[in-house]
Order: structure tokens, then C-alpha cells, then sequence
């Protein structure tokens, strides 16, 4: 049993009936050979997994009255079928057709009974491929840990041979409300001493930014009498990574208000190559790119909805803060920058210049407040206080009356170079399914893979219905900026009409209107077959058609004789029904109302 961070926890008090505290990866993979059966590998391959990976089997135990915070155990009734699932698309398997059902699935609550993890198994995809949509709950672990779960379900080749074996495991029992009790007591008593010392060390931090030394000696020679009488005499190792969090509201846009509990998500691609092409062009990061390409696109929507304010947007970017040395890699580690996106400025060039600036301001902003201090300040918070305002926030829709102090989330997340495997199956692209919250209502991630560029954006389906236009508009930056520089294209992109056909560059199955086309064109084809083949079909009916011809007067002629004899038959017939009808008519009536 181990209890959860405040970090990890923030995550599960995030969670209203509208908001999730889950993210989620979507691997597009192709098929080795006809007979490969992905959801038997899929199943078979994770249920040795959870034997290895603590956060497959552990479920989460909540603390009475949520007075601490809750604890990890390990699932004593774990259910590896309820966790794998097997779904297909109905044809034609289409991009947008996968994108829906993902939208669904990630809007949909985790179960904290079990696990808080989910695989789906998705075939039917239009060109053959299958794909793995992988949900997993944020408190378990970060985008890190993510990446280390990543490189051990995959391999490095086609016909690699795993190297995880089954490993026996067993579930525990969970504590007693007593024994839950009694830990959080314990924890509220030294809670005092830790906040005081906590709050000592922001104190010196602040102090150390400010070139105060007199205070910071005094914060830190009190921090350190506090931890001998807390029985930690040593004090806290330096912090190296520091954030700022925003203190004034950003403008508001369409989608910073509160959500509903639908979503919608889209996806596009492009090549590595090309951004790298700009990144030299510009003299910039290629994340100064990527921040630029959504900064132009987030512009252009909002000049096409008549919503662009007069001050730039402002961005949440998460950042990793692992060293590398944790003992425990199943827990999160990670924080924030927030930075200006200039979409106030209309000139290309200059937006790629002011996003890396606004980046530079927010990273040296880190110096401020260590990242380590604020995730021990979660540590110390109480649950119930954190989750009541939460919930209260949620309950008011404080949303649609304050602005969020943010726009939008953006994150860019390198990935591996080298093409991977699953089971011979290889990954043809991993497209990133993020989350959003009340106030906050768009998520734009960004996953490098080989030679390509996933975006995957998610929003709420009520305040962004156009999100397949907005992702669009995504790669329509890209070649804006390549007009602006006048750099020569590493790889062509393709026109829009063609963005997602399997091109090589862009992701996933082919849209629908482009699976139309090919069913049209194959109808055509094979029509034109079957002409060519059936040439004495045309000759047969050649034969008869003179008797046909002879035979067509008379018949015309004796239609024409009998049909006065039966419309008169038919015209002396009616006013007897008719008459009869009438006759009948009041006895039903009567019979129905007695």
C-alpha cells in the first residue's frame, strides 16, 4: 500500500461530472498478415504487462470523510477483461468515423473500483490497419512514465522477441476505515510543522530571485530549526526547476467556458522534416515552430468567428521536471509555464520571433517558485477543502462568469526516432488525446513519431463544433510559413483535398468522402468488367424483337377494349359500397362507445 502525492491526487479532485482526469494515446498500427488476430496479441501481451507495471494492477482507496489522501493498493479481484475491449468501426472505417468513436470513449468517467486504466482494440479501419486507443487516468502516471510504458509494450523490429515473461503477482486486502483513520490522524498532526516549513521555503526562494540574502539566510536557518523539531534535520535538497502560475485573466475566446460532458477530437499530420525545414529558416527551436503554427492557426479561427481579442492568447505548457533519479517512476513529475500566444501579431515571421521570446520570458520565469515546492504545497493541502471548492466551482459555473487565467493547453512531446513494433504489427503513427476542464474547453497536443507530426486537438463538443476545420487550419500555418521563408519543402505537402490518404505523411484511415470516391471508383471498375466480359448479354434480346413489335398492337388494342367495361363495372360497384359503408357506419359507432 502507498499513499498518492498531492500532485497525483490534484488530478483525481479535478474531476466533476463534466471534467476527466484521464489522457489517452491513439496508435495507428498495420496488419503483418491477413490472419493476425490484434486483440488476442493485445490481451495476451498486457496480461503479462501487469505483472511488471504496478499502475495496471493497483486501484485507488479513499480515506474516510477525505480527511488524507487516498492510497495505492494492489487489486485483489483484478479482472483483466474488463480493462481489454474489442470494438469495430461500421464501414467504411473513415478518419472521422475513428475520431468519433475515440471522442465517446475519452468522455466517458474511469471506474475508481478497479484499476484506472482501459484498452481499446479498434478494427474496421478503410485501409485495413487496426488501432489501440490506450485511456489511462493522469493520477497514475505522467507523459514520462507514459513513454517508459510505451518502450516496453513495443519492440525495435518486426521480428523481435519480447522479453517480458509472466510474473506471478498478488492482490492485497484493502485497510479498514479504522486503520484509514488512524494514518490520517497521524498525517494532520505533522501537517502544521511541514506547512510551516514549506511556507519558509517559498519565503527563502523568493527571497534568493529577489537578491535578498539577510532574509533568505533567516528563512532558511528557521526552516532548518523546524525540521529538527519535525525530526528531519536535513534539510531539503536545492530544487533545479522552478514555475509561475498567472495572476491576471486572459481574454476570453469561444471555448473558455464551462464544459459539457461531450467531447469532440480531430487529428492531422505533417512531416518532422518540414517544421525542421522552417526551424532553420527562422533560427529558432523547433518548438518555437510548433508554438507558432498553433498561435497562426488559433488566430486565423478566431478572425473567421469574429472573436479575436486585442491582447494575445495565453497558453498552459506542461513541463517534465524528472531528473532521472526517482525511485518511484509510476507517479507524476511533472509542471507547467504559462506563455503568450502572439495572435494579435498578423505578420508569420514575427509570430515565430514573439513566441520564442514569450517561451524565454516563461522559462526564466521558473526561477520564481520551485516546481518541487509547489507539488509538496499539494501535499499538504486538504483533500476535502480542495475538492469542495472544486466541486463548487463546477456546481456555479464559475467559468462562464470569470475568465480562466489561461486560453488554451499546449504540449509538445518528442517521441522516438526509430520505427516500432508491436507484436510484427508496425506503428504507422501515435496521435495524442489529451483532456480538458471547465474554463478551459481546448487541448492542443502535438507527438513527434519518426518523420511525422501528429496533432491531435480535443475540445468540448459544444463550444468548438468545428474542431476537424481548426485542426486544418493547423497545417494551413504550416504552409503559410514555408510562403513567408521561402524554404524549399523537405517533403510535398499534400493538397487539402487529400490530407488524410494515406499519403505517407498524413495519419489514419482515409476520410470518408475519400472512401466514397474509391467504393464509386471500384463500383466503376468493375461494371466496366463485367461489360467486357458478357459481350452476348447485348445480342439475345435482338432476336425478338420484331415479334415483339407485331405482337404490340393487338395487345394495346384489346387493353384498350376492356379497360372501359371494367371502370364501368368498377363505377356501378361503388355506390353500393359506398351506400353499405354508410349503413354500417353508425353501428360501429355506437358499439365502439357503449
Amino acid at each position: 500500500m502507498k499513499q498518492l502525492t498531492g500532485l497525483d491526487v490534484s488530478f483525481l479532485l479535478m474531476e466533476t461530472k463534466n471534467t476527466y482526469g484521464h489522457v489517452n494515446g491513439l496508435s495507428i498500427y498495420d496488419r503483418p498478415s491477413p490472419d493476425f488476430d490484434p486483440f488476442t496479441a493485445v490481451r495476451e501481451r498486457l496480461g503479462v504487462m501487469v505483472g511488471h507495471l504496478e499502475p495496471l494492477r493497483r486501484k485507488v482507496v479513499e480515506v474516510p470523510f477525505e480527511l488524507d489522501r487516498p492510497y495505492w493498493v494492489e487489486d485483489k479481484d483484478f479482472d483483466l477483461d474488463f480493462h481489454v475491449r474489442h470494438i469495430g468501426l461500421a464501414p467504411p472505417g473513415a478518419a472521422d468515423q475513428l475520431a468519433e468513436q475515440v471522442a465517446r470513449i475519452v468522455g466517458r468517467p474511469m471506474d475508481r473500483t478497479r484499476p484506472l486504466w482501459e484498452a481499446y482494440v479498434m478494427e474496421g479501419l478503410a485501409d485495413g490497419r487496426w488501432a489501440l486507443l490506450q485511456k489511462t487516468h493522469h493520477a497514475t502516471i505522467d507523459g514520462a512514465a507514459g513513454v517508459i510504458m510505451m518502450n516496453m509494450l513495443t519492440d525495435l523490429s518486426r521480428d523481435a522477441k519480447w522479453e517480458l515473461e509472466p510474473r506471478e503477482w498478488a492482490g492485497e486486502d484493502p485497510p479498514s476505515r479504522a486503520e484509514m483513520l488512524q494514518r490520517a490522524a497521524r498525517n494532520l498532526a505533522m501537517n502544521p510543522v511541514r506547512q510551516m516549513r514549506l511556507s519558509l521555503n517559498l519565503l527563502r526562494d523568493v527571497a534568493d530571485a529577489a537578491g535578498v540574502s539577510s532574509l533568505s539566510g533567516a528563512a532558511t536557518q528557521a526552516r532548518n530549526s523546524l525540521g529538527s523539531l519535525a525530526k528531519r534535520s536535513q534539510p531539503a535538497p536545492e530544487p533545479s526547476t522552478s514555475v509561475s502560475l498567472p495572476l491576471t485573466p486572459a481574454p476570453p475566446t469561444p471555448w473558455n467556458k464551462s464544459v459539457t460532458p461531450h467531447r469532440r477530437f480531430a487529428m492531422r499530420s505533417t512531416a518532422l522534416s518540414n517544421l525542421k525545414r522552417l526551424k532553420d529558416a527562422t533560427g529558432g527551436t523547433l518548438n518555437d515552430i510548433v508554438m507558432a503554427v498553433c498561435t497562426g492557426a488559433l488566430r486565423q479561427y478566431l478572425i473567421e468567428h469574429d472573436a479575436l481579442p486585442d491582447s494575445p492568447l495565453r497558453a498552459m505548457v506542461p513541463v517534465s521536471i524528472r531528473t532521472g533519479d526517482e525511485e518511484d517512476p509510476w507517479t507524476n513529475r511533472v509542471s507547467a509555464i504559462v506563455a503568450d500566444l502572439p495572435t494579435n501579431c498578423d505578420d508569420p515571421l514575427e509570430r515565430v520571433q514573439l513566441c520564442r521570446e514569450a517561451m524565454n520570458v516563461a522559462k526564466h520565469q521558473l526561477d520564481l517558485v520551485p516546481a518541487d515546492t509547489l507539488g509538496q504545497v499539494a501535499d499538504y493541502t486538504s483533500p476535502v477543502v480542495a475538492a469542495s471548492a472544486i466541486r463548487l466551482v463546477s456546481r456555479l459555473k464559475l467559468a462562464d462568469r470569470v475568465n480562466s487565467p489561461i486560453n488554451v493547453v499546449v504540449s509538445n512531446v518528442p517521441g522516438p526516432r526509430q520505427p516500432l513494433y508491436f507484436a510484427g504489427a508496425r506503428l504507422d503513427a501515435y496521435i495524442p488525446v489529451s483532456t480538458i476542464s471547465d474554463g478551459v474547453g481546448l487541448n492542443i497536443t502535438v507527438h513527434s513519431y519518426g518523420d511525422r507530426m501528429d496533432f491531435g486537438l480535443i475540445a468540448d463538443r459544444e463550444l468548438v463544433p468545428d474542431l476537424w476545420h481548426l485542426v486544418d487550419l493547423h497545417i494551413d500555418e504550416v504552409v503559410r510559413l514555408f510562403e513567408a521563408t521561402g524554404a524549399e519543402w523537405a517533403v510535398p505537402q499534400p493538397p487539402p483535398a487529400m490530407r488524410a490518404g494515406g499519403d505517407g505523411v498524413d495519419p489514419v484511415p482515409p476520410s470518408s468522402e475519400a472512401v466514397e470516391q474509391m467504393i464509386a471508383a471500384r463500383a466503376a471498375l468493375a461494371a466496366q468488367t463485367i461489360a467486357a466480359v458478357t459481350p452476348s448479354a447485348k445480342k439475345a434480346p435482338a432476336k425478338k424483337k420484331p415479334a415483339a413489335k407485331k405482337m404490340a398492337p393487338a395487345k394495346k388494342a384489346a387493353a384498350k377494349k376492356k379497360a372501359p367495361a371494367k371502370k364501368a363495372a368498377a363505377k356501378k360497384k361503388a355506390p353500393a359500397k359506398k351506400a353499405a359503408a354508410k349503413k354500417k357506419a353508425p353501428a360501429k359507432r355506437s358499439a365502439s362507445t357503449s
